[in-house]
């Protein structure tokens, strides 16, 4: 829902009532996850739950929806007979639910806005099918809820498992019985998690900072530019971050709340600022610490950083040189590379061109993750960051 927010509040706040279209489930190769979502009000729509593939047919029972004033859990996939009919031909099954939102089903809607902007976490529990009224919405904060599903004990224990939900940044079905049990299934409730967005720290106010900083918003990451330099830290040439701070970055880094989330690109490959900065990068809990330079200056690092206290374990969650090796020489080519290592990292994938393999394109979900592994990088062929230096 966060991709369409904007404007299903808009016609929200004008009183007008609308279909939305969310993905809660996926199975095989579906091309949108879990909380993509679709919102159709008359001829207008906004959003995809399928990048194409059914929101012809989404589209259509959206409106049937709004007309109806009941909402639909819709199974699309090759295992249904009209599978081939709206086009969902990539072996994917998607369950999309669909329901009427106006006002008054949806009272809170300008409230979980307002969360989502101002950065709060905040989720939001339907009950999709089983004995319970299904649409029943819940919002769940860190300190307080509203609404009900309809019985304590189930809001109780929704409660628990969305706040648990909400400090990973997941999203998906969780089931019940119909008084909360959690021994039981018969209940299937959705949470949509709206946790922050992971924070991108960039270090160092150059040319590849730029490239990396609209890579990484395009990714989904509030970015942040960081460099002690006050004429090169300067909004005007990171218009794409969302914060530019001049501020020695290790003592930048040591203010900051980093989580598991977080990914730190170092890129100043200079000692004066790079190893106290990375002396305080890896020993923070960020999922992703890399720092540009050639293979030389990397070894340098490591002898630097050795002589700073920190450990072999610590220094193996350095990813130098940064990226995958995509020949890459360009700042765009290179910020390209990062960001397809930080992709590799999120979902497990192994870097190979897709033609080489074979089986399911995107696994089976059970490898997704919200934070990156603690793995060390392998040896292996050089990144872009060796040709920059």
């Amino acid at each position: 829902m966060r991709d369409v927010l904007s404007q299903i509040v808009r016609w929200w706040e004008a009183g007008e009532t609308f279909g939305l279209a969310t993905v809660v489930d996926t199975f095989r190769s579906a091309p949108r996850p879990a909380g993509a979502s679709m919102a159709v009000f008359g001829e207008e729509a906004e959003g995809s739950v399928s990048g194409g593939c059914v929101e012809g047919a989404v589209y259509e029972l959206a409106r049937e929806v709004v007309a109806s004033g009941v909402p639909v859990l819709q199974r699309y996939g090759v295992s249904d007979d009209d599978a081939f009919s709206v086009g969902l031909t990539c072996g994917g099954i998607l369950d999309v639910f669909v329901e009427p939102v106006s006002r008054e089903t949806f009272p809170e809607l300008g409230e979980v806005a307002g969360s989502v902007i101002e950065r709060e976490p905040v989720a939001v529990a339907t009950v999709l099918s089983g004995p319970g009224r299904v649409g029943a919405r819940r919002v769940i904060w860190a300190d307080r809820s509203s609404s009900s599903l309809g019985v304590a004990r189930l809001d109780a224990a929704v409660d628990d498992d969305a706040r648990g939900m909400l400090a990973q940044g997941l999203t998906g079905v969780r089931r019940y019985g119909a008084r909360g049990e959690r021994r039981l299934d018969e209940l299937s409730i959705f949470v949509h998690s709206f946790a922050p967005s992971p924070r991108m720290l960039v270090f160092g106010a150059i040319d590849f900072a730029a490239a990396v900083a609209r890579v990484g918003k395009f990714l989904g990451y509030h970015v942040v530019v960081c460099d002690a330099r006050p004429v090169f830290a300067t909004p005007r040439r990171f218009p794409e971050a969302d914060e530019v701070i001049v501020k020695w970055p290790h003592d930048y880094l040591s203010s900051v709340t980093v989580d598991e989330r977080t990914a730190i690109c170092v890129l100043t490959h200079d000692p004066r600022f790079d190893v106290p900065l990375l002396e305080v990068a890896l020993r923070t809990p960020a999922g992703y610490v890399g720092a540009m330079g050639s293979r030389r200056t990397h070894e340098d690092r490591l002898a630097r950083l050795r002589e700073a206290g920190l450990g072999e374990g610590e220094l193996k969650r350095l990813r130098s040189p940064i990226g995958l090796d995509l020949g890459a020489r360009t700042p765009e080519e290179t910020a390209v590379s990062i960001a397809a290592e930080l992709i590799q990292l999120r979902w497990g994938g192994s870097g190979r061109p897709l033609s080489d393999g074979s089986g399911r394109i995107h696994g089976d979900g059970s490898r997704e993750r919200e934070a990156f592994p603690a793995a060390s990088k392998d040896e292996g062929g050089d990144s872009a960051g060796e040709r920059s230096a």
